[in-house]
């Protein structure tokens, strides 16, 4: 099968790496410290999946505070790699996409570093270009100048993720988009904004990306 893309841009958390649990208690742990509401305060379920926005508000964080909480965020993320692992699947994902030829990249608001220590060297081998700490609000900048730095047609570029703003940026960068059901958000707000593709596993998305 010839693959039908020529560039695969991953998300991290939620799409590549389980980090949901270890951020979710960092998050409860720093609400004293910054003032905003517990996890355990608003209605999580609810809020899966939402936009960063409704979510922020939800916790009662004001804007002005946002920068300084997601750097004490991205500290205690690299602190803490150590609790955060890949997906089942993932590592043979990557070594199939690259044994392909096809172009691995890394659009994520987490730190390279973290990234890094959580692939391994093995793996963060494969990978051909980490875009880090893009905007909690948006990624198609950063798509944009993954996709030119690759020198690959936008049409032949994928971007891949488990959030609504993954897809609405892909779609911004006039990509191609996956949406993943394992992460963050639900399957019904995923499908609500018109990926180009939906999946429910890591094993289905490989065989989406390079066959069976």
């Amino acid at each position: 099968m010839t693959p039908p893309y020529a560039l695969v841009i991953f998300d991290f958390d939620g799409t590549l790496a389980d980090s949901w649990r270890m951020m979710g208690r960092a998050m409860a742990e720093a609400a004293d410290q910054f003032g905003y509401r517990r996890l355990e305060e608003v209605d999580v379920a609810a809020l899966r999946g939402q936009d960063n926005r409704v979510v922020m508000a939800a916790l009662g964080v004001k804007m002005w505070q946002l920068p300084r909480i997601v750097q004490h965020m991205r500290r205690v993320a690299m602190e803490r790699a150590d609790q955060i692992a890949l997906f089942a699947g993932v590592d043979d994902l990557l070594r199939r996409l690259r044994g392909a030829g096809v172009r691995i990249a890394v659009v994520s608001s987490n730190g390279e570093a973290v990234i890094r220590q959580v692939l391994g060297p093995e793996l963060s081998g494969l990978v051909d270009d980490f875009a880090c700490g893009a905007a909690l609000f948006g990624k198609a900048s950063k798509f944009r100048r993954v996709v030119r730095r690759a020198g690959i047609d936008p049409a032949r570029a994928v971007g891949v993720g488990d959030e609504g703003r993954d897809i609405e940026a892909a779609s911004a960068a006039a990509i191609a988009s996956v949406a993943v059901t394992w992460g963050y958000a639900t399957r019904d707000l995923l499908a609500s904004k018109s990926p180009t593709h939906i999946v429910d596993s890591v094993h289905e998305l490989t065989t989406m990306l390079v066959g069976p």
